[in-house]
């Protein structure tokens, strides 16, 4: 069932289907940690419903975005969001995984990604297919992902994805082997001297190593507000 829901009082309005891609505190984090110059083109892999781009554009309005997705439910409610927030943007409906669908190679300033999680078939499944494959590898691969990015950022253009810290290896090798360097990591935690419970990574296309680790993002605290826009 389709719902509506607003940033905060009187602010940009998003649309969304529990059924598909409900909002998460892992878009949240990663729209906050995100760091996309000023007018850069960006590239949302797997947009779902659009709320990613959402928080991006009510941060900084200047920002040219470009939407793949590849279920055509989803991506309708994503339009439906930035056409009444009167927001202009792309979207092309697709599998990331096919160089047509994507802009074209290395003509995106940044990347952002929330991509699946978990390996297929570990773990407790998602109810329907599309919140499986939002979980699980069952469609495409954090390899795949870091392919797509790799493909249309320009050289030193930036890609932000949020992940789990037991797959952290996994993501950095997986970067790396695609010509990404890690230059800033973040940990989100749920409550102070608790296990970090997500991992926010961004990333340089040719970047040289210099990896800067930030204090760790605690929920519930003053600074945690801000990523909820409160």
């Amino acid at each position: 069932m389709m719902k509506q829901d607003q940033l905060w009082a009187d602010g940009p309005r998003f649309y969304y289907d529990a059924a598909l891609f409900p909002p998460t505190t892992d878009s949240f984090a990663l729209g906050y940690f995100a760091r996309p110059p000023r007018g850069g083109a960006v590239c949302d892999l797997g947009c779902g419903t659009g709320l990613l781009g959402t928080l991006l554009l009510s941060r900084e309005p200047s920002l040219r975005l470009f939407n793949v997705e590849q279920n055509a439910d989803a991506l309708a409610l994503a339009e439906r969001t930035f056409t009444e927030n009167g927001w202009a943007a792309s979207f092309r409906l697709g599998d990331l995984r096919d160089t047509a669908v994507l802009p074209a190679a290395g003509s995106m300033d940044f990347c952002v990604c929330n991509p699946p999680y978990f390996c297929a078939h570990s773990g407790k499944s998602a109810k329907g297919e599309a919140r499986q494959s939002a979980r699980a590898e069952t469609l495409c691969t954090l390899a795949d992902v870091c392919a797509a990015a790799a493909r249309v950022l320009r050289w030193g253009g930036g890609f932000a994805v949020v992940y789990r810290p037991e797959r952290l290896v996994d993501l950095m090798c997986e970067l790396r082997a695609h010509g990404m360097e890690p230059k800033r990591l973040r940990f989100v935690i749920p409550r102070a001297e608790a296990a970090p419970s997500l991992v926010l990574v961004e990333a340089r296309r040719g970047g040289r190593s210099a990896l800067v680790i930030e204090p760790p993002l605690a929920v519930g605290s003053a600074e945690w507000d801000k990523v909820y826009f409160k």
